[in-house]
């Protein structure tokens, strides 16, 4: 059975439309139909119910999905596996939402070479819906991320909270509308939902970014002011470079664990959740 039929019916499946999934797939609309109507054709029954507003799985439908993720999960981690070196026996797979490579990444990479040292590692950092896309496809074994969605294959669970604080080169208070020099650094719809709520007269920032690094670069280098993670920033104001804003509103931004209910290799993404919890026990501790 082809893998990118199946593929193609996991995406009709979590976006409910041929069109969508076409265009998740970079590929036509009629290519979906083809790939749909095969499979139905070998397994013999319906897969969907086609309507105006999109697709509907049809019983035999619901019945052929876990088999076509496990299916194509398969598939895409023995595609990895193959490639590795004989000193090497398996690979997981991390997605971390974009910002968060100091924080979580470095440090499970050590936990890992400690802990698993045959093991082979590869880690995404990518916006949260990208991360969801390919925890469902099987291309990611665990995530870090800010908006996950609810899958029924998928385990989430509350990872860290985390504040973002509002820094300046120069001392001031928090003020109305646009302010010279100020960075918006996109941490995710929540934060935009807030962010907009708390200022709501403030029209659209001048300089928008997406990655904290590169907004914490532009102040240190040109001046001005912005909201960053906490952790990141407080060695910048001991040292006097930044200042917080007097009287700003602090923002909290929970990130979440994501995984796969029903892993390949139940004992080596253990190993990898161990490692990422231990790394949040830590940080919580020094919080």
């Amino acid at each position: 059975m082809n893998i990118e039929h199946m593929r193609a019916f996991l995406e009709v499946t979590a976006t409910g439309s041929f069109q969508l999934a076409a265009d998740k797939l970079h590929v036509t609309q009629s290519t979906i139909s083809a790939r749909i109507k095969a499979l139905e054709e070998r397994l013999n029954r319906p897969l969907f119910i086609r309507k105006r507003n999109g697709a509907e799985l049809t019983a035999g439908g619901h019945h052929f999905h876990r088999h076509a993720l496990t299916a194509v999960r398969a598939w895409e981690r023995a595609r990895q596996e193959i490639a590795l070196p004989d000193d090497l026996k398996a690979i997981v797979n991390l997605g971390i939402q974009l910002n968060h490579w100091d924080r979580v990444a470095a440090p499970w990479l050590a936990w890992m070479q400690i802990h698993a040292p045959d093991v082979a590692t590869q880690i995404l950092s990518e916006y949260s819906e990208p991360l969801m896309h390919r925890l469902r496809d099987g291309l990611l074994d665990l995530a870090i991320l800010y908006d996950p969605q609810q899958r029924p294959e998928l385990v989430i669970e509350p990872y860290l909270t985390e504040k973002l604080i509002l820094i300046s080169t120069s001392p001031r208070e928090v003020s109305p509308g646009r302010v010279p020099g100020y960075v918006f650094v996109d941490w995710g719809d929540s934060f935009r939902a807030q962010h907009s709520q708390v200022f709501p007269e403030t029209p659209a920032p001048k300089l928008s970014v997406g990655l904290g690094a590169v907004g914490l670069d532009h102040i240190l280098k040109q001046g001005g002011s912005g909201y960053f993670l906490e952790e990141t920033v407080s060695p910048l104001i001991v040292e006097g470079r930044l200042h917080r804003v007097a009287d700003a509103p602090i923002f909290e931004r929970p990130t979440y664990l994501v995984y796969q209910e029903n892993p390949i290799d139940e004992d080596l993404i253990n190993t990898a959740l161990n490692g990422l919890k231990t790394i949040a026990g830590n940080g919580l501790k020094e919080n």
